[in-house]
């Protein structure tokens, strides 16, 4: 199994007993449920190098994706000018016929014959899972012995596993996996590739039970399975101590905001452990939920995200020699005790993004807007939720005072009708102003005329009485003609003064008396 700096062998594909499964699952409508749209997931995490020995690069395995379907990928320079924010730079995306490879690796230099870069031994520094990188650690991370990695996806791998890469010793200059720091003795196959003991958390989004209840985010984690090994007695793999915290945050998350100092981050001083402690270990007897963390609840009202971040501790307890069982001190494992912490393994977060399809609108102004499905009647706000790619046609509709002036957001123009395709959260507004009357007096031989004209094809030029209709807010110009023989004398009403000319703002049912001798 090896690869070089430009080019990898897809080796060790048949080794999936300790892969790591990472998955973000649909689930299908039921009864009139609305299925949450996934809209994007954000993961990063720290990982330390417990392997024994530098290591010169990192690999992440991405299962049943393209690389288009890579949206984000941490790393490379951040600031014009400045290095690279970790010492791998920029992670490449390479396709393969499953899925793609995500890898940081290290240059090699002919001429001295080495790796230019690799990670030291972790000398146990302890992060926060998002920080050992050049601003999170700043001078204590070139020899910390931890690197930051992390992609962001659009459409969700089926599985993920994450590796180290070491220098290869029967092939100079190239990179091979991490398979333990013991040699296979003469005559027996190499040992497989031993993936960064990190869980992607596996997340299903389970729609709501009713219209309008929220749906329920499900975050899980498994513990990597033991590699196969010819053993009497069935073995548990290791074991490691897990805490997690969690936020739910009304914004979306992106890959950048999943870092150190950042407020969507839960951590000890913005948010208390969602589970204090857990011994995540496989347990070889247990059929379906062997070695599995469940994080779940219902999605606060206004959130977009949910937020994890998992600590993952080594297990320094006692194991059976037989089984490989932990056996903890106080039997049930319910938190570490002495001498049973051991170093950080990483520290992953990962957030989900999401969205119920829902349409709403906002009103302005008398009338109504409706639509025959989903069953809706504005007021001046309303909301309905919907199933994923529902086409939902809104009928805005003025009462004989006021008049409709057009849509905003995902409706536009001034029709009365819209139609909207809705596959998120769906925003549309509608304005309508009110009418008011403008009524014209007259007194003796002339004429007035105004501008604009009005509304319902009302408008003025009046020889005598008349009136028209004019949405409020609208300045009118009106203009006193005197018949031949005849003088303007002057206005009253909402006009006053001995110029021929008036401007009147329309602000409720208006009159005006044009007076002439």
């Amino acid at each position: 199994m090896k690869l070089t700096t430009s080019n990898f062998l897809d080796a060790g594909k048949s080794l999936g007993s300790g892969a790591l499964l990472f998955a973000l699952l649909a689930v299908p409508c039921v009864m009139q449920a609305q299925t949450p749209v996934t809209v994007g997931f954000p993961a990063n995490f720290d990982a330390f190098n417990t392997t024994g020995a530098p290591i010169n690069g990192f690999e992440i395995e991405a299962d049943g994706i393209q690389a288009s379907d890579v949206t984000r990928v941490f790393g490379g320079v951040w600031v014009s000018g400045q290095p690279c924010v970790i010492r791998y730079c920029q992670g490449s995306i390479v396709p393969f016929a499953g899925g793609v490879y995500i890898r940081w690796m290290s240059p090699w230099d002919p001429a001295a014959q080495q790796f230019t870069l690799s990670t030291p031994v972790s000398n146990g520094t302890v992060t926060a899972g998002e920080s050992c990188w050049t601003m999170g650690l700043a001078a204590r991370y070139p020899a910390a012995g931890c690197e930051h990695f992390g992609i962001s996806t659009t459409i969700n791998p089926t599985n993920v596993v994450y590796r180290w890469l070491v220098p290869d010793p029967n092939n100079l200059g190239q990179l091979t996996y991490f398979t333990g720091t013991s040699a296979p003795p003469p005559g027996f196959p190499a040992p497989p590739p031993i993936p960064v003991a990190i869980p992607q958390p596996v997340i299903n989004v389970n729609p709501p039970a009713q219209v309008g209840a929220a749906p329920v985010v499900v975050f899980e984690i498994q513990a990597p399975p033991p590699p196969p090994a010819p053993r009497a007695v069935p073995q548990y793999g290791d074991a490691q101590w897990v805490k997690v915290y969690k936020l739910e945050v009304p914004n979306a998350v992106d890959l950048n905001d999943l870092m150190g100092g950042n407020p969507v981050v839960p951590e000890g001083n913005n948010a208390a452990p969602e589970t204090p402690w857990k011994l995540l270990q496989y347990n070889p007897n247990s059929r379906g939920n062997s070695g599995i963390l469940i994080n779940q609840a219902l999605l606060g009202n206004g959130s977009h995200a949910v937020v994890r971040r998992y600590e993952h501790y080594q297990y320094n307890g006692v194991y059976d020699p037989l089984s490989h069982e932990a056996l903890c001190i106080d039997t049930i494992c319910a938190a570490p005790q002495a001498d049973e912490l051991g170093q950080m393994i990483g520290a992953q977060n990962a957030a989900v993004n999401l969205e119920v399809p829902s349409i709403t609108v906002v009103k302005t102004g008398s009338g109504t807007v409706s639509s025959a499905s989903p069953k809706m009647n504005c007021g001046a706000t309303c909301t309905a939720t919907v199933a994923a790619g529902s086409t939902v046609t809104l009928t805005a509709s003025a009462p004989g005072n006021a008049v409709f002036n057009g849509w905003g957001g995902a409706c536009s123009g001034t029709q009365a009708t819209c139609t909207v395709t809705v596959n998120g959260a769906v925003n549309v507004t509608a304005k309508f102003t009110t009418v008011n009357t403008l009524s014209i007096g007259h007194g003796g031989n002339g004429v007035v005329s105004g501008t604009p004209n009005g509304e319902f094809s009302t408008f003025i030029t009046c020889g005598s009485s008349c009136s028209a209709k004019f949405q409020q807010g609208t300045t009118v110009t009106l203009t006193a003609t005197p018949a031949a023989g005849a003088n303007f004398t002057g206005w009253s009403g909402a006009c006053a003064g001995l110029a021929p000319t008036c401007s009147v703002t329309i602000a409720a049912d208006t009159k005006v008396q044009a007076n002439f001798k």
